[in-house]
């Protein structure tokens, strides 16, 4: 059973009651709702007329009779059986004949008839009055059942321009069952008028599902209007290399044929030229089958933009489909996947889809290079993008895992001929300590700490300085590799001079505006309301006053001036914002600071314990439990930091999709940076440097000290909160949030659906491809991808200094993330629209100022947290024999212990009686007249870190101008691509336009030796003799005027919509 859609305008529209109005043209401001206040206070004065109020249910015209034609066939709305017949099975993804394929699904959720109003249960005070904007009233002997739920095809569909309103009800209420129902019936008739053909199932389910297919016209309509580029016919041969630089490449492709995937090439070295479509050059591209010609990606693309710029105006006040599923009207809109992911039958008739799953979604292919094209030819080029960004990333992380492991075999291998470590380590030395506490902690050997000075000389060695440099100059080589990779991918997939495509306003947007402008409305119709009525000459007043404000609506026509949302109706939103990320800092360094004084009381109670073995491992135990219980409060505010800063983002009502993105993308990033990083900053740069001197130390709630680094320096502890809280943060987010909840969802979701699935299994075998993708996760965006990336980016590059092994541990993360991602994308999520873009967006910039921002943490933190600097100045200033030998003596000050202050000092030390301990600071002895003041040595080892950090930071910057000056932005190759194809380009369309010129000339001589002038536009020659005057030229006219016939523009085609017809 098929129904027919009835016109919208090829008849007049005809009430029972006879009233006729002109039809008012209402224009649709920038979020399409109506403008015209004329029309609102027509309302007003009409229902003073004797008018009785009308029902919602009784708001339908009079059909039109007239015989259905047969040009209509390709755009019924079909309704079809639940099981599917044998031709039309192929997988789900075809229409029941078979042959149509489904482009898109809509779903939605059937009501229950008992949730639907009746007429009598609708109150004459909530339906005050209600018009069609076109002036006519409805008939009174409407069924009411038509009125509330009944079919497009027997009335007529809503056109564009033709606005609904129901004036009086409550304001800021949801839509109604039987208002969802009619936005949806009014919604795909304007699907049919914009040419697209749409099945239903007969039997009525929840979720129903309204399959969508975009014919040819339609297909070749929306390209043009896309820019889509498209191949050609004309192709070229690419460059290949000669002499040594040819022997090189045939041996690198060599060498990596085993790790390349086993997908088929589209092109090899011959390419063919692209353009954008166009309708009029039909004969220059190589057409071989109109149903493959557009991919399935790009076909859905095509039908994404006609839903999201089809407007729903007579039932409700929206555009697009986002606005639709935001009010409930649709449960979600999606393509489907390319059949089911596992291969079943021949190898050579796998789809794309089993391709991706086989080639790129297996653990047991993460030694294979990413078939990037087929994952942007299939997800399209956004998602791209960001796998051949994560691929050049991951690439570039092995150089440097080769040199950390370097650095780090470095320091094992030099461990024991370090000399600072041996005199730590040495007994003989006899360096007696302070207390690390007051009262209850005692005197302490300095060689008790042997082992955290040699695992210190692991990280911090003279290697580490030359790490830091490569590191900073690294961060460089990645961006600009990246720049000169994403322009070779433009390149190749055709991005080069694409235009942004036009985005429609997001539907909380819509709101806000909507609202904004129904408060208008009803000040002005309170301001006339208080106004008394003048009673001069020429004033209409009373019940004539309608007639001349809908005089004054039809002549509105378009408003003077578009609104929109200024910074007063956004200042709500800014001043919570700034207020909220202000709370979430201090929230952040609440959790830093209790961390810190968990240390501090736990660092004291065990130190009071009886137990020898519990006090030689406080700071290991203290050390490590802190760093857990930092992991833990970090994934916990993660998660929270991201939900707010969703709801933050909302309350800025941003216009676009894409100005929602990067506001979010700002504001996570700000909010997950402060609460990754912030535990190490402190580490890094305040642990120890507040603490004081023995018997003058800093305390937390007057009872605590603050506490110190270990004697082998700070640097050992950063490299542990560091090593920590990389490794688990991407190992708990790997193995829980990304694999263990998705699943947990997924075995929570059949076990509820289970009955109803052994039902729908037992009716139909097998199950429809639009029922499965349904069954998946709906794709949410790149955002929480790239952030992660982005955090162990930040690990990798600003702290590296403290820990060589942080790229190596990205490394193994990422050859995971990448097959984790992959198998996500292809199994788990519903298959997300193609997104055109040109590079990765405001990611660029976040990479590009943490690269500049690593080269100052890093001088930083080899000037300040590691000895270092300290090391040199005494080598080169204040040794005698001019090594190393007496440096840890050089760097211990003396402390009086009568200097203590009262119930401080430690009460019976095991050690005996001592009168003097050291301390790790530069510090005038007590026996000097400036006693425990600054000594000459501390000023030089702070003026020479100065100084360090001064030159580090300008020599890896100049290196890294170098760096982005050797290494050109544009391959040589593409330029010189681009030129041959410009050129060649130049060559087709210059040989055309001479084919339509001979063409023309050949009309002109044909009419002229008939004696008739040339008619139409063409006819530019004088008439007359034209013996001895030069020939007029004329216009070239499109080839399409001679060669091929014009389809006729789709029928009841309204102004408003005729948009879509290019």
């Amino acid at each position: 059973m098929a129904l027919r859609r009835s016109p919208s305008s090829t008849c007049a529209d005809t009430w029972t009651n006879g009233a006729g109005f002109v039809r008012v043209a209402t224009a649709l401001s920038e979020s399409s709702s109506i403008q015209s206040d004329a029309l609102y206070h027509l309302t007003k004065d009409m229902s003073g007329m004797g008018l009785e109020p009308m029902s919602y249910s009784i708001l339908e015209s009079k059909p039109c009779k007239e015989e259905p034609r047969a040009e209509e066939s390709q755009s019924l709305l079909q309704v079809v059986g639940s099981a599917s017949s044998p031709q039309g099975g192929r997988e789900g993804l075809y229409f029941s004949d078979g042959r149509r394929k489904v482009d898109y699904v809509l779903v939605f959720h059937q009501r229950r008839p008992s949730s639907i109003r009746s007429l009598a249960s609708a109150s004459v005070s909530h339906d005050r009055l209600s018009i069609v904007s076109n002036g006519n009233f409805p008939s009174v002997g409407t069924d009411p059942a038509v009125g509330r739920g009944g079919g497009i095809a027997g009335g007529q569909p809503a056109s564009v321009g033709e606005v609904f309103m129901e004036l009086g009800g409550p304001a800021g209420n949801e839509p109604a069952d039987h208002e969802i129902h009619l936005i949806r019936q009014e919604f795909e008739a304007n699907l049919l008028e914009a040419g697209l053909e749409i099945e239903r199932d007969r039997e009525l389910k929840s979720p129903s599902f309204t399959r969508l297919h975009a014919p040819w016209p339609v297909l070749c309509r929306e390209a043009e209007f896309l820019k889509i580029k498209v191949p050609t016919k004309t192709s070229y041969e690419l460059k290949e290399e000669s002499g040594f630089g040819s022997s090189v490449s045939s041996f690198w492709r060599k060498l990596n044929h085993p790790f390349q995937p086993k997908v088929h090439q589209e092109q090899g070295r011959t390419k063919f030229l692209s353009h954008c479509f166009s309708r009029d050059k039909l004969h220059q591209y190589n057409i071989k089958c109109k149903d493959t010609f557009f991919d399935n990606a790009t076909r859905a693309r095509i039908v994404y933009e006609i839903l999201r710029r089809t407007v729903c105006v007579r039932t409700c006040q929206t555009i697009g489909i986002s606005t639709l599923i935001a009010k409930g009207v649709y449960d979600s809109a999606f393509p489907l996947h390319d059949g089911d992911y596992k291969v079943i039958g021949h190898l050579e008739e796998r789809s794309d889809r089993q391709l991706l799953h086989e080639e790129w979604a297996r653990y047991s292919a993460f030694y294979k290079y990413q078939p990037i094209d087929l994952v942007r030819k299939y997800f399209g080029e956004k998602i791209g993008l960001y796998f051949a960004w994560l691929g050049v990333y991951t690439q570039l992380l092995i150089p440097a895992s080769i040199v950390g492991i370097t650095v780090f075999g470095y320091g094992v291998a030099t461990v024991d001929t370090n000399i600072p470590s041996q005199e730590m380590c040495d007994e003989s030395l006899n360096f007696t300590m302070c207390p690390l506490c007051d009262g209850a902690c005692d005197f302490w050997h300095l060689s008790s700490a042997c082992g955290t000075a040699r695992a210190s000389h692991l990280f911090d060695n003279p290697a580490t300085v030359f790490f830091a440099v490569f590191m900073s100059l690294w961060a460089v080589l990645f961006l600009e590799q990246w720049k000169r990779r994403q322009i070779s991918l433009s390149f190749s997939w055709d991005l080069t001079g694409i235009e942004e495509d036009e985005e429609h306003p997001r539907p909380k947007y819509e709101t806000i505006l909507l609202q904004k402008r129904q408060r208008k409305q009803k000040s002005k119709k309170k301001k006339k309301k208080n106004e008394p009525e003048k009673q001069e000459d020429g004033t209409v007043t009373g019940k004539d006053r309608w007639r001349q404000k809908l005089l004054s609506a039809m002549a509105a026509g378009i408003p003077a001036t578009i609104e929109k949302l200024t910074w007063k109706d956004r200042l709500p939103g800014y001043f919570i914002n700034v207020s909220s990320i202000l709370f979430m800092f201090g929230l952040t360094f609440s959790a830093v600071f209790g961390v810190i004084v968990y240390r501090i009381t736990v660092s004291a109670l065990m130190a009071m314990s009886t137990d020898p073995e519990t006090k030689s491992n406080v700071r290991v135990t203290v050390t490590a439990t802190a760093v857990i219980i930092n992991l833990v409060v970090i994934l916990i505010l993660d998660e929270i930091y991201g939900s707010v800063a969703m709801w933050l983002t909302e309350l800025e009502i941003p216009k676009t999709e894409t100005d929602y993105e990067e506001r979010l993308i700002l504001k996570a990033f700000l909010l997950k940076f402060m609460n990754a990083y912030a535990p190490i900053f402190y580490v890094a740069f305040f642990k120890g440097r507040f603490a004081g001197r023995p018997g003058n130390y800093m305390y937390v709630f007057n009872d605590h000290r603050m506490e110190e680094c270990a004697p082998g320096g700070c640097l050992i502890e950063l490299c542990i909160q560091l090593s920590i809280i990389m490794l688990g943060k991407q190992l708990i987010q790997n193995n829980i949030f990304e694999i263990g909840i998705p699943k947990l969802k997924k075995l929570v979701r059949a076990m509820k659906n289970k009955g109803s699935a052994e039902k729908e299994r037992e009716d139909e075998r097998p199950p429809q491809q639009w029922k499965l993708d349904y069954a998946l996760t709906p794709f949410d965006g790149l955002t929480p991808e790239y952030m992660e990336m982005i955090i162990q980016f930040g690990f990798v590059s600003l702290f590296v200094a403290s820990f060589p092994l942080a790229p190596l541990f990205a490394l193994l993360n990422n050859v995971i993330e990448i097959r984790l991602d992959a198998k996500k994308f292809v199994t788990e999520l519903r298959r997300p629209v193609a997104v055109r873009a040109k590079d990765i967006g405001v990611w660029y910039n976040i990479l590009s100022g943490m690269g500049k921002f690593s080269v100052i943490i890093n001088a930083f933190v080899i000037a300040f947290t590691s000895d270092f600097i300290p090391r040199l100045v005494y080598q080169y200033m204040f040794s005698q024999t001019g090594t190393m030998h007496g440096f840890i003596d050089h760097t211990l000050s003396y402390f009086n212990v009568s200097n203590f202050k009262p119930g401080t000092a430690p009460q019976n030390s095991a050690l005996g009686d001592i009168s003097v301990c050291r301390y790790k600071d530069y510090r005038e002895p007590p026996w000097s007249p400036n006693a425990y003041t600054f000594s000459k040595q501390y000023w030089c080892v702070l003026a020479a870190r100065l100084a360090f950090v001064i030159l580090f930071q300008n020599l890896v910057m100049f290196l890294s101008l170098v760096v982005a000056w050797v290494i050109p932005d544009v391959p040589k190759t593409i330029v010189e691509q681009l030129k041959q194809e410009k050129k060649l380009l130049v060559d087709v369309f210059l040989r055309e336009e001479k084919e339509k010129l001979q063409l023309i000339q050949s009309l002109f001589s044909k009419d002229q030796g008939q004696g008739l002038p040339f008619p139409g536009r063409f006819n530019t020659l004088p008439s007359g003799p034209t013996q001895g005057l030069p020939r007029a030229r004329s216009r070239a006219a499109s080839f399409s005027q001679f060669t091929r016939k014009i389809p006729p523009s789709p029928r009841n085609e309204n102004e408003n919509s005729r948009h879509t017809a290019v």
